[in-house]
């Protein structure tokens, strides 16, 4: 008796003919690729990808001559991303700010939405979240106290091409200037997107910062970010990380990318395939509402979840976007529900122009405080601020000790009590 019939369940015949197993010997090689592969999936199947309904609508409107095999492909999207005012008012109502600022914008990081992402976004409303952070603004213009260029100094801790050496055993490897979107908060805002920028590197440019990874054996971790380095083909992405794992004295490799959230697709069981070479290998990803939450970003997180890469996410914490623990706290929950543990929750880098973005630290504290203790210690993020000039991450955190008396350390838990620790011979809190 099977275990269907042992539950009370009658058996069903299948939906459509099951193909049964060929038991014969398999032919020789040069044969065998002439033999048509019977059962399996076509050879675009790599292309499908779940859609979901709000995006199906806004593609059927908006790119009506596009097949789904189109629309699901990342090469597709990138080639179709909206780059212009043109563009931009034949999918959306641009309020008057935005279309102005749109129009008189020149130089590096222009406007770059890729349809999917668009498809996410209001068409009406210019204060909906994610149509805030990529269609600029009048404010981009203004430039408020302590805002520069180069926030974190990175062009001074610079050690070769791409290759920022701030921190004793790790380096950060701006590999490419090319991202899928554009966010208008951007810290590398003077130079992604800016055709023949110094940040648009080739495999050739990638030599020199390759040759100071070898030469310097202290370096244990290399985050490879840019632009975003998810934009280079496979091909690339595997000969770069085929170089770095092949130096002995490199321990980990990271990615930090935003193309899961706007361009899933890109996620292919191909790309996934050579991500699985390389590990240790992590992956930060640039979340910022939970808005971005779809079928098609829970597929491409899941693939590279499944892969076994670790997932953290790092979230900018940005005024009239996410500056609300009604936003974070979901936010933070769908994160570890789709396996990213929340990582960072960061301050906006005071670049030039996002002064209208940025919220003070103390909104940050409360965020902080409003997840500790309310839910689980996995959804809670470091709260940082990135030093300007070059200070590295400065974990900010609510300051719960009270005081002492005596040998007690006196300490604040998330609902205000006061609670004693024994603590002999401890100094901390004795000044309060």
């Amino acid at each position: 008796m099977t275990v269907l019939l042992l539950r009370g369940r009658e058996l069903k015949p299948p939906l459509r003919p099951v193909p049964q197993p060929d038991l014969r010997p398999s032919p020789p090689f040069q044969q065998a690729k002439q033999i048509p592969s019977i059962g399996r999936p076509p050879r675009n199947a790599a292309l499908r990808f779940p859609v979901n309904p709000e995006t199906k609508a806004f593609y059927r409107r908006f790119y009506p001559g596009a097949s789904v095999t189109e629309w699901n492909d990342w090469h597709w999207q990138l080639q179709h991303r909206i780059r212009s005012l043109d563009d931009l008012v034949r999918i959306f109502r641009l309020s008057e700010d935005e279309r102005e600022a749109v129009a008189q914008h020149t130089g590096p990081l222009p406007v770059g939405i890729t349809p999917y992402y668009a498809s996410l976004m209001s068409r009406d409303d210019p204060s909906e979240p994610l149509r805030r952070t990529h269609i600029m603004t009048g404010a981009e213009g203004i430039r408020m106290p302590g805002e520069s260029d180069d926030p974190l100094d990175e062009d001074h801790d610079t050690a070769a091409p791409g290759i920022v050496h701030r921190y004793p055993d790790r380096v950060l490897f701006l590999t490419t200037g090319t991202c899928a979107t554009y966010c208008r908060y951007c810290t590398r805002a003077r130079a992604v997107g800016n055709p023949g920028g110094e940040y648009q590197f080739s495999p050739k440019q990638w030599e020199k910062a390759l040759a100071y990874l070898e030469a310097h054996t202290e370096v244990r971790d290399v985050l490879l970010s840019g632009g975003d380095p998810l934009s280079l083909s496979d091909e690339r992405l595997d000969w770069l990380l085929g170089r770095l794992r092949a130096m002995k004295h490199i321990e980990f490799l990271r990615i930090g990318t935003k193309v899961p959230m706007v361009l899933p697709q890109r996620i292919t069981k191909a790309l996934v395939k050579v991500l699985k070479k390389y590990h240790p290998l992590f992956m930060s990803l640039h979340i910022t509402h939970p808005r971005e939450f779809t079928d098609e970003s829970r597929e491409a997180l899941a693939r590279l979840a499944d892969a076994g890469i670790p997932l953290g996410s790092q979230t900018v914490l940005m005024k009239g976007i996410n500056d609300d623990i009604a936003v974070i706290k979901p936010l933070m929950h769908l994160l570890l529900k789709n396996r990213v543990k929340p990582y960072y929750l960061y301050t906006v880098d005071p670049v030039r122009g996002s002064g209208h973005f940025r919220t003070n630290v103390e909104k940050g504290l409360e965020i902080i405080e409003g997840l500790r203790g309310y839910t689980t210690g996995y959804a809670t993020p470091i709260f940082a601020v990135d030093a300007p000039g070059g200070g590295g991450k400065i974990q900010i955190a609510p300051d719960c000790v009270v005081g002492r008396d005596g040998d007690d350390l006196l300490l604040r838990n998330f609902e205000g009590g006061v609670y004693r620790y024994p603590d002999a011979g401890g100094t901390l809190g004795a000044g309060k």
